[in-house]
């Protein structure tokens, strides 16, 4: 079987001083691309940096997450569609709103939210989405911009069938990461999961963060990992009535599609409609 991790925020500091283990094991582990996340200026330009040191196995965003948006300049902006136009870009995001721990403030997160919304209407790529307990103006949002924008992926979907059929809707993609794999929060999420159509599922780890609760033996480490992307596929295999294989296969080619990959060689016959 083979995966794409299509978030993993390998920028973060607890990857500093062992990435090439860590993207040796997730080789290993059947991971055969990884999309490094990008949540602002700094962290984007680091990702396209690790991009250049294996660009058949890593691409990147380029995006302003709402945590962000009070200190997001309009210069900015400027600087990250320089970044975009770069090789191996293939998302812009991180962006959305949350509203779950407001390090932004509400009128910032919308005004930043909106400027990305409208940067993908002229760039031309997808993206990378964050809402957090932010729907209600979110989805208008999105709505406002949809028929001009590529498409793009509500990562680490965590919400209701509701909000999950809203974004079906506007035939947006849904990333899936370890929360599924939790028995305390993901229960809502498990009893969806087999709504989330074929042609419109992406699994993620959102490393260092979520990792999957259900890996066994347990690991010493709390950091998630590229290398456990297959607990992801296992428990969304086991909450959509579909088997590990079927679920590696339909992932890895949507994430091909969305995002343009460079591996489309890959895809394997009959792909998903």
């Amino acid at each position: 079987m083979t995966f794409i991790d299509i978030g993993a925020n390998l920028t973060h500091e607890s990857f500093k001083n062992d990435l090439d283990l860590v993207l040796t094991n997730a080789k290993l582990a059947g991971v055969i691309h990884i999309i490094v996340t990008g949540t602002d200026l700094a962290s984007s330009r680091e990702a396209n940096n690790l991009t250049k040191l294996n660009p058949s196995y890593l691409s990147s965003t380029v995006g302003f997450h709402p945590h962000t948006a009070d200190n997001v300049k309009e210069s900015d902006f400027k600087r990250a569609i320089e970044l975009i136009e770069l090789k191996n870009v293939v998302a812009i995001g991180e962006t959305g709103l949350d509203y779950n721990r407001n390090y932004s403030s509400k009128k910032a997160q919308l005004k930043i939210f909106e400027q990305q919304l409208e940067l993908a209407t002229q760039i031309k790529l997808p993206l990378f989405l964050h809402q957090r307990d932010a729907h209600l103006d979110f989805y208008p949002l999105l709505t406002k911009y949809r028929h001009r924008i590529v498409g793009g992926v509500v990562h680490c979907f965590t919400a209701s069938k509701k909000i999950l059929d809203s974004y079906l809707d506007l035939d947006m993609h849904i990333g899936i990461t370890g929360w599924i794999c939790d028995e305390r929060r993901g229960q809502d999420l498990q009893k969806i999961a087999h709504n989330i159509p074929e042609n419109r599922l992406l699994i993620e780890t959102d490393s260092p963060y979520l990792l999957p609760r259900t890996i066994r033996p347990k690991p010493k480490s709390r950091r998630n990992e590229p290398k456990f992307l297959p607990e992801v596929a296992k428990s969304v295999s086991e909450h959509s009535r579909k088997t590990p294989e079927e679920i590696a296969t339909i992932t890895t080619q949507n994430a091909i599609a969305l995002f343009n990959l460079p591996i489309k060689d890959l895809i394997v016959n009959n792909p998903v409609d």
